[in-house]
């Protein structure tokens, strides 16, 4: 945990977390696309819980927001 609350997670856990591989958050990060990510050093990449479930919210709100495409 951090000192203000928000629980950290690896790139495997926050993969699990948002039920994507662990390779598309790394292609995600080299797109810059996807969650905001932190680095501890050239090889630690890590993922703040409120940071992950923030994104997804935008994500969803964006999908609900747009019109819905007909066949």
């Amino acid at each position: 945990m951090t000192s203000d609350g928000s629980k950290r997670l690896r790139s495997k856990g926050a993969a699990e977390y948002m039920g994507v591989s662990p390779s598309t958050l790394a292609k995600w990060r080299w797109r810059k696309e996807g969650p905001p990510y932190h680095r501890c050093g050239p090889r630690i990449v890590y993922y703040l819980l409120q940071e992950i479930d923030a994104w997804q919210a935008k994500c969803d709100s964006a999908c609900l927001a747009e019109p819905a495409l007909k066949d």
